[in-house]
């Protein structure tokens, strides 16, 4: 199955999220790093179909987006503050999530999804943290923030990237976007974790979302294709939207549209060319 470009011409493109009360998606637009920290600036995006973008939240700093349980929230891996942040969707004010772990900052938050109960799961590799100083030993690690308690889940992965809960929220899915492995945890009643396992073969992960059968859709930045799995583990198929995919995001007015990012990453001077993607599918996302 191949997906169809909506539009192109960004310099990358990460963490699509539906707002359902609007009708929109929401993606973060990153550009390539400035000043002597190199650090990338970030807007989030609004896409409204058929083909309009806007800028959203300017100077956003955002890489991977979600949304609250309630839908008045958006919860973005902010990676300007190494932090998870949220924005009022009211008003755009910006709040801090989570800004540190035991006194250390985080190297470059992500990707995240959120439980039921508010828990937030996210990933912390380092990819932009740019010229900032490591303060987490070398380590890119796997947390989780409860009430505004931050707990580490796992410090073992290298480069962990895309992270999603099954819809009935009981397991967590992570890709180690440079172990060559999709990981999975038990996830208990209070939002801790049980064991690690591992769930798949896959190098380059990066974002993944579920459908409301408990399906998972694991990008590969590097072969540009979704990776459908049961819950099982079993392949069951691939979507392919161009080179270098990033994220997707089940959306549209069913739930049945899903949206891909994908590009050719910049060379210098903001020259990356990533688009949207769009593709239709017989099964809803979750939430649906």
């Amino acid at each position: 199955m191949t997906a169809t470009k909506i539009r192109d011409g960004f310099n990358f493109l990460e963490g699509p999220v539906w707002d359902a009360t609007t009708q929109t998606l929401l993606l973060s637009l990153m550009r390539d790093g400035t000043g002597p920290e190199g650090v990338q600036p970030s807007d989030v995006l609004r896409f409204t179909e058929p083909n309009t973008f806007e800028t959203f939240i300017a100077g956003a700093g955002s890489n991977g987006l979600a949304l609250s349980r309630d839908g008045g929230t958006l919860l973005a891996a902010t990676h300007d503050q190494r932090s998870v942040s949220s924005f009022r969707l009211s008003d755009r004010t910006r709040g801090v999530v989570a800004s540190s772990y035991q006194g250390r900052a985080f190297n470059s938050p992500n990707d995240l999804t959120v439980g039921a109960d508010g828990t937030i799961y996210f990933t912390d590799p380092d990819f932009q943290r740019a010229n900032r100083p490591d303060q987490m030993s070398g380590r890119t690690g796997v947390f989780r923030v409860k009430d505004g308690v931050v707990s580490l889940i796992d410090d073992t992965i290298r480069q962990p990237n895309g992270i999603v809960l099954s819809p009935d929220g009981r397991t967590l899915y992570v890709g180690g976007n440079g172990t060559g492995r999709v990981y999975k945890w038990p996830v208990n009643a209070d939002g801790s974790v049980g064991p690690r396992a591992d769930f798949a073969s896959l190098t380059g992960s990066d974002g993944a979302t579920t459908d409301c059968a408990g399906n998972l859709y694991q990008v590969s930045f590097n072969d540009g294709k979704v990776h459908v799995y049961a819950p099982s583990g079993v392949q069951l198929g691939t979507i392919a939207a161009g080179l270098n995919t990033t994220n997707v995001a089940f959306g549209g007015p069913d739930g049945q549209t899903m949206y891909i990012t994908s590009g050719a990453p910049s060379r210098g001077g903001n020259t990356g060319n990533f688009g949207l993607y769009r593709v239709q599918l017989n099964v809803p996302g979750w939430p649906y």
